[in-house]
């Protein structure tokens, strides 16, 4: 039965930016590359914060998180790797011949030689607001993410929590909004002491605080004001808004791969320095993965990548060489290379 399927010789599970520069890579590896994305689209998590300005990607100017993806996805598919979206892969079963085949929960097969694990933290689900009746302004004016800033010109946004998330969206508002205001329950922030600092600076920022009521209007289907509490002397205090921000965090939801019997920490998929994971044949790379050694950043998801697709093409092979050539050596840019110069 596998037989009939087409044999990849890498297939990378997540095209967020570990899995799409995996994908990249594995193109400068000449290896047959397949990516699964359980998205209609390449990006990752970074569609939740399209707007979102990115600072630290090494040697590019900073950029708003839509475009990153963008130059991302345009590197990605360079050598033609084979993408499937709209896909959750479930089922994992190791062939005789030392193959794998995946199962997609809409039933769809997948035969390769080997996997990389992209997923970061799984389908991100937001922590919603723990307040009775919150979900009936999610429609109006109660946010979990932002996608479009203008939405907030000119209004009064109050924003609860204190990840870096928050402390991007307060920063990217200042100069949109009328009025930010910050509510977080402990006086420690996410993020960039530089951002944070800005933050502080121009936002009214309230800590220790927590938000504990929204009020709506006459016809109760706008927030018209909130309630939030100084959790230190127990003073409740009325703010009128316009918007309210919910940044609690994401749940991510990495369904079926839990059952595989992955090494696993923390809910992360453990791995070596070479990215592989406790099953032979899967590695791993990004957000999903824990070792000594992990960046938290987008440039060491690139790394991960990396390490994680040369330890699928030794796996495969063990005579071949460790690393790619780089781009300036490699022998399959020298045709991309003149194509290039003569667009230029």
């Amino acid at each position: 039965m596998t037989q009939q399927l087409e044999l990849y010789d890498v297939t990378i599970i997540g095209g967020g930016p570990a899995g799409m520069y995996t994908a990249f890579y594995s193109g400068m590896r000449d290896l047959k590359t397949k990516v699964i994305e359980f998205n209609p689209q390449l990006g990752g998590k970074i569609l939740l914060y399209p707007e979102k300005m990115i600072w630290d990607v090494g040697g590019v100017p900073p950029m708003p998180g839509e475009k990153l993806i963008d130059q991302l996805a345009e590197q990605a598919l360079i050598f033609e790797p084979t993408v499937v979206y709209n896909q959750r892969v479930a089922g994992l079963d190791k062939q005789e011949d030392g193959t794998f085949l995946l199962t997609s929960m809409t039933g769809e097969r997948h035969h390769t030689r080997t996997i990389i694990l992209a997923m970061g933290h799984g389908i991100p689900v937001a922590r919603k607001l723990e307040i009775e009746g919150a979900d009936r302004y999610e429609v109006t004016n109660l946010y979990y993410t932002v996608q479009e800033l203008q939405v907030f010109a000119g209004k009064r946004v109050l924003i609860s929590g204190g990840g870096d998330s928050a402390v991007d969206w307060a920063n990217e508002l200042i100069p949109i909004a009328e009025r930010v205001t910050v509510v977080h329950r402990r006086d420690l922030f996410g993020g960039l002491e530089r951002n944070v600092a800005r933050m502080k600076e121009c936002c009214d920022v309230r800590t220790p605080h927590e938000l504990t009521s929204l009020h709506g209007n006459s016809s109760g289907d706008q927030i018209e004001y909130v309630t939030v509490l100084n959790i230190e002397t127990g003073v409740a205090e009325r703010l009128e808004v316009d918007a309210v921000i919910v940044n609690h965090g994401m749940k991510g939801d990495l369904g079926p791969i839990l059952e595989w019997g992955l090494d696993m920490r923390d809910g992360l998929v453990v791995v070596d320095d070479q990215r592989a994971t406790s099953i032979p044949g899967i590695f791993a790379a990004g957000d999903l993965i824990t070792h000594p050694s992990k960046v938290k950043l987008i440039a060491g998801t690139f790394v991960d990548g990396v390490k994680a697709l040369n330890s699928a093409k030794l796996y495969m092979d063990p005579q071949a060489v460790k690393v790619a050539y780089v781009s300036s050596h490699n022998e399959r840019f020298r045709e991309l290379n003149k194509q290039k110069l003569q667009q230029v």
